[in-house]
């Protein structure tokens, strides 16, 4: 996807392109659309909006986020990532953040949230794997009651903390020496899963909730993923004593 151009949002048509790329993505019916006025005024007060576009100038993939203050420091919520059906799993995902994190070094910003459902493979693995983020906590129904059709499972969601000071690594070199490792599965692919049968989509939604609150409450944290072509695998670790 060499022909992809990775770059800030400037016009208003742009702009207007996230917008309409927003409701192809979570459905005409979300509520939640960022309008195009605020992702302008947010683009002025230290917001990030980059597209990734075609060689015919088309919104292929957006990412959009604010900038303020948490825990104390200057972070970046990264809010929103969509890439077209037709592109996804070419890297565009991927460039986009990458071009977001440049973007935020140079306002003096080190520290990047966002969040992901636990029940998609490809994003747990792109979050955890390539980019190499920790999981800050996890939050059911973090968005409430959505009326966008990607939420039929309800809006669990890890909240991710991406540190832009160094490089993240990938789980398999891990060290858990004299650490308790439990095993959290969710499905190589949720979606078939739920478009096969609700009712096993919200059965995985509800054991992995249940397991998630229970480890991460009781001191584990999330040390890596592992996705395979059936389950992917989070591994829990909780040192002794803790």
């Amino acid at each position: 996807m060499s022909e992809v151009e990775i770059r800030h949002m400037r016009t208003e048509d742009e702009f207007a392109a996230s917008v309409d790329l927003q409701r192809d993505t979570w459905g005409w019916s979300f509520s939640d659309v960022v309008p195009l006025s605020m992702l302008q005024i947010s683009v002025k007060m230290g917001g990030v909006c980059l597209g990734a576009f075609g060689s015919r100038g088309e919104l292929m993939g957006f990412v959009y986020g604010i900038t303020g203050v948490r825990k104390g420091e200057l972070a970046h919520w990264s809010h929103m990532l969509a890439v077209r059906p037709e592109v996804r799993d070419q890297g565009i995902g991927k460039r986009l953040k990458l071009a977001q994190a440049d973007a935020l070094r140079a306002l003096g910003v080190r520290t990047v949230y966002w969040t992901f459902d636990p029940l998609v493979a490809r994003n747990a693995h792109l979050n955890l794997n390539v980019l190499g983020v920790t999981i800050d906590e996890y939050v059911p129904d973090m968005y409430g009651r959505s009326d966008s059709e990607l939420h039929q499972l309800g809006t669990d969601r890890f909240i991710v903390r991406w540190s832009l000071q160094g490089e993240g690594a990938a789980p398999d070199g891990a060290d858990y020496t004299d650490a308790e490792t439990v095993e959290v599965l969710i499905p190589a692919d949720i979606e078939a899963v739920e478009a096969r049968s609700v009712d096993e989509a919200l059965e995985w939604r509800r054991t992995t909730r249940r397991a998630f609150t229970r480890l991460l409450g009781a001191g584990a944290s999330v040390a890596g993923f592992f996705p395979d072509r059936e389950y992917g695998r989070y591994v829990l670790v909780r040192k002794p004593g803790s």
